[in-house]
């Protein structure tokens, strides 16, 4: 009897109709294939001009002279930019803005070397390879293949970032701040610096006549005068934080003490030509 109650109401379940669901799917021919998105390529925010830009690279056998601590010119003309990093020698003999099998083929355009001479922190000069390098856009990677004395192309991927305008030669003024030490010791404010092929010096002058020298990334800087307060000329950047040492002879020994330079590029000024 169980068993035919269960058969009847089975039955009875599979006698009523389902429901019939629309069909909401649009015909296949009604289908518009999604139209993909053109790539953006990221557009140059630079107005022309010439500015200072670090040049980095996959490669430690690939970079900028370390004389110019990373740092090449870009260029910026009717919306196109191109940096000219001066290499670490004569190693590489081409550049090829892509992929090395492009640069391999038939009436592939090649970047020519140019002969560049950089001066060391010891006063040495050196004669290198340099490049001008087209950038298609900042801060994100792009290839450049490279081949060198023996022949062989190799791929790599750079990129440029760090972008300050490049400063014409001639003389400045800047507001520096000093930090560090006993907090007794002060230097003159504004200070004058010096540009030179986009490189700043700045002349430092102490409040004191006992700093017989200072020493930045481990090359010593001698006070440059004889009389009157300590002065120094040592190279500098606007707008970091700049770790420096300097040795005085105001205590019963002397005594290597750390401090922090910071010029302020909104406080540069350039001095009038005469």
């Amino acid at each position: 009897m169980a068993l035919c109650l269960l058969l009847v109401s089975c039955g009875k379940g599979t006698e009523e109709p389902l429901p019939v669901q629309e069909d909401t799917q649009p015909a296949q021919e009604d289908v518009q294939p999604a139209e993909e998105e053109p790539q953006q390529t990221p557009e140059v925010i630079l107005a022309d001009g010439v500015y200072s830009a670090e040049f980095r690279t996959d490669s430690s056998m690939f970079h900028v002279n370390e004389a110019n601590d990373n740092r090449g010119v870009l260029t910026v003309a009717d919306g196109k930019m191109t940096i000219h990093v001066s290499l670490a020698s004569k190693g590489i003999v081409n550049l090829y803005p892509g992929l090395a099998e492009d640069a391999m083929a038939e009436g592939a355009e090649l970047l020519m070397p140019t002969l560049d001479t950089v001066t060391y922190s010891d006063g040495m000069t050196e004669e290198v390879n340099g490049f001008d390098i087209p950038v298609p856009y900042l801060e994100e990677e792009f290839d450049c293949a490279l081949i060198g004395t023996k022949g062989k192309w190799y791929d790599h991927k750079v990129y440029v970032t760090g972008v300050v305008p490049l400063l014409e030669d001639g003389e400045y003024t800047a507001a520096v701040t000093l930090s560090g030490g006993t907090g007794k010791a002060s230097v003159d404010s504004p200070a004058r610096l010096f540009v030179e092929d986009g490189k700043i010096t700045a002349e430092i002058v102490w409040s004191s006549t006992h700093y017989e020298y200072m020493v930045l990334d481990e090359v010593q800087y001698d006070r440059v005068d004889e009389e009157g307060n300590s002065k120094f000329l040592i190279p500098v950047v606007l707008d970091e934080d700049i770790a420096v040492s300097a040795l005085t002879t105001a205590m019963s020994e002397p005594h290597l003490i750390d401090y922090v330079l910071h010029f302020d590029g909104a406080t540069l000024e350039k001095k009038a030509d005469a």
